[in-house]
């Protein structure tokens, strides 16, 4: 899995009191770090980033000032989201830059996907430019997921679904199969923001079935009542695959 961390034994990064003495932080914790709108919107930049972040960048993309984000930081830092390190390339006082943690908590995206879904929810509002960007940020944590390959990708796509919880069912189709999604572990997420969590699920189905197999393409994606359930998801694939 493509990492965008800092080794633990790089110098110059520094790691939270947390994360060094419990790397199994408590989701409640998590949640009470995470209800602030702010510090959501942070991770999930510092999420979809190729790599660390000053603290005058990430104030710039979220449109605040610097000194609070600073202290938003502070506060993922303490709770073990995040790393600290000093740039020391450039002239003048080194900048702290900043990255998500390398730790159990965010090493395994199909663990913390239930979480980046109800962050995002609450960190972006909608509007096409915005769906847009969500979708991406899905795509790229279904590419990142851990398959359990076998000899059947078809299997090895449901599996990870069942992973995440959505109880899927096959059905058949030409050139294809489909996958009617038996419960949605986002519903409560979905109440806050549906347009936001629909398109991040789409991106990440995408993504899954690309890193499962190159010759899966994602043909239909209908969201329905996330309280409901019933999504379905429509699977071409290629003839050399059939």
């Amino acid at each position: 899995m493509r990492s965008k961390v800092h080794p633990p034994d790089l110098p110059g990064v520094e790691r939270s009191p947390l994360h060094c003495e419990n790397a199994d932080v408590e989701a409640h914790e998590i949640a009470v770090v995470l209800s602030q709108p702010t510090r959501a919107r942070l991770v999930a930049l510092l999420r979809e980033s190729n790599g660390p972040m000053a603290t005058a960048e990430l104030a710039e993309k979220a449109g605040l000032h610097p000194n609070g984000v600073r202290n938003h930081l502070e506060l993922l830092f303490e709770a073990g989201l995040v790393e600290r390190s000093q740039s020391s390339h450039r002239r003048g006082r080194p900048r702290d830059e900043w990255t998500i943690a390398e730790s159990g908590r965010f090493e395994d995206p199909a663990a913390a996907s239930s979480d980046l879904v109800r962050w995002l929810a609450r960190a972006y509002p909608s509007g096409r430019h915005g769906l847009r960007r969500i979708e991406s940020i899905g795509r790229e944590v279904g590419l990142e997921m851990r398959i359990e390959t076998g000899s059947d990708p078809k299997l090895d796509f449901i599996s990870a679904l069942r992973r995440l919880g959505f109880r899927p069912e096959e059905e058949e189709r030409e050139a294809g199969f489909n996958c009617r999604l038996g419960t949605c572990p986002y519903r409560e997420a979905a109440r806050e923001n549906r347009e936001v969590v629909c398109s991040l699920h789409r991106g990440l189905t995408r993504g899954l079935l690309e890193s499962v197999d190159p010759g899966f393409r994602m043909l239909e994606f209908e969201p329905r009542d996330p309280d409901a359930a019933g999504c379905l998801i429509g699977v071409g694939v290629a003839d050399d695959k059939g």
